[in-house]
C-alpha cells in the first residue's frame, strides 16, 4: 500500500454510519435558467457532519485522551483546546489586518505552533487527521454517490466551494472510494478555504469560481450552487450571480439564519431535502 492508500484506509476504519435528522422542510422552488455546472458545499451538504459543520467540533474527551496518550502529548485536552482557540483567533486577527474579510487558517500551521514542544513536525498531520475524525464524525448524505454519478454520466461540470482543511478532500475521497476528479469533479472548479486563506461567507472563492467558469464559457446565471447555510452559502452565491439550492436534509447542519439581517431578504431558488432532487430540477428546466 502507498502512504495515501494507508491514510484512506485509516479514514474508512474511523467513520461510522450516521443518519440525517429530519428538518420538517419541504422541497420547493424552480430554476430560472438552464444549468451548465453544479458547485457544492461539503460539510452538511455532501457529508453528514455530527457537529453540523467544520467549525463546530464536538469533544469526546475519552477518545481524545487516548489520542493524546498515543502521541505523547502531555497536556490536558481542555488546555490544549484552549491553546488551539487562542491561536486561531490570533491568526484570524493577523489575516484581517492583511485585508481578508473572513479569514481561514491553515490548521496544520496552527497545530505545529501549539504542539512544537511535544509533537514532532512530521507527525502533526497524522495527529490532526485523527483529531478531526474524532471531533467531527462524518458520513455521506443519502444519495450522494447516486447524485454525483448521475451528473458525471450527463457530463455536467461539477465543483466545490467549501470551508475546508487538508483532510477534507482525503475524507471525501475515502467516502466516495475514488479520487474526486474521477467522479467528475473538475480540479479547476475546486476551492478550499485553507488554500486561499478566505472562508465563507466571503465572496472571494465564489468570484474565483465564476472566473474559472468563464474560461469554460459558463455564465454565473447558468451555475447552481448547493449549500446548507443561508449566510455562508446562499448569500455569497447569489451575490456572485449563481442560482442557489438550499440543502435542508439534516437538522444538524441546516442554517436558516432567520435572525440575521444579512439574509432577511435572501431566498434560494430551490429548497431540496435530498441531493438527488437536483437531477430532476436540472432536467426539468431544460423542458420549460
Amino acid at each position: 500500500m502507498t502512504n495515501k492508500q494507508l491514510i484512506l484506509s485509516h479514514i474508512r476504519s474511523h467513520i461510522q454510519p450516521l443518519e440525517p435528522v429530519f428538518t420538517g422542510q419541504k422541497a420547493s422552488g424552480v430554476l430560472k435558467h438552464d444549468i451548465f455546472a453544479v458547485l457544492f458545499d461539503i460539510y452538511g451538504t455532501l457529508l453528514i457532519s455530527a457537529s453540523g459543520d467544520i467549525d463546530s467540533a464536538s469533544y469526546d474527551d475519552c477518545n481524545l485522551r487516548y489520542l493524546f496518550d498515543r502521541y505523547n502529548i502531555g497536556i490536558s485536552v481542555r488546555k490544549l483546546r484552549e491553546k488551539l482557540v487562542r491561536a486561531i483567533k490570533k491568526e484570524h486577527a493577523l489575516l484581517k489586518i492583511q485585508g481578508i474579510d473572513f479569514p481561514e487558517v491553515d490548521i496544520v500551521k496552527i497545530w505545529k505552533e501549539i504542539t512544537y514542544d511535544t509533537l514532532a513536525s512530521n507527525r502533526v498531520k497524522d495527529f490532526v487527521l485523527e483529531y478531526e475524525l474524532i471531533t467531527n464524525p462524518v458520513w455521506p448524505m443519502p444519495n450522494l454517490k447516486k447524485t454525483i454519478e448521475a451528473f458525471n454520466q450527463r457530463r455536467m461540470p461539477m465543483g466545490i466551494i467549501s470551508n475546508a482543511q487538508f483532510y477534507t478532500p482525503l475524507i471525501l475521497e475515502a467516502i466516495l472510494e475514488s479520487r474526486i476528479e474521477d467522479c467528475g469533479i473538475c480540479p479547476d472548479l475546486v476551492f478550499f478555504s485553507y488554500i486561499f486563506s478566505y472562508a465563507k461567507p466571503s465572496e472571494f472563492m465564489f468570484d474565483a469560481a465564476a472566473s474559472a467558469l468563464k474560461q469554460l464559457n459558463i455564465l454565473p446565471k447558468n451555475v447552481l450552487y448547493v449549500g446548507n447555510d443561508m449566510l455562508n452559502d446562499i448569500l455569497p452565491a447569489k451575490k456572485t450571480g449563481f442560482q442557489t439550492a438550499l440543502f435542508a436534509g439534516d437538522m444538524r447542519s441546516l442554517r436558516l439564519r432567520e435572525d440575521n439581517f444579512q439574509t432577511k431578504d435572501v431566498f434560494p431558488d430551490l429548497v431540496i431535502t435530498d441531493l438527488f432532487q437536483l437531477v430532476g430540477h436540472i432536467e426539468s428546466v431544460k423542458r420549460i
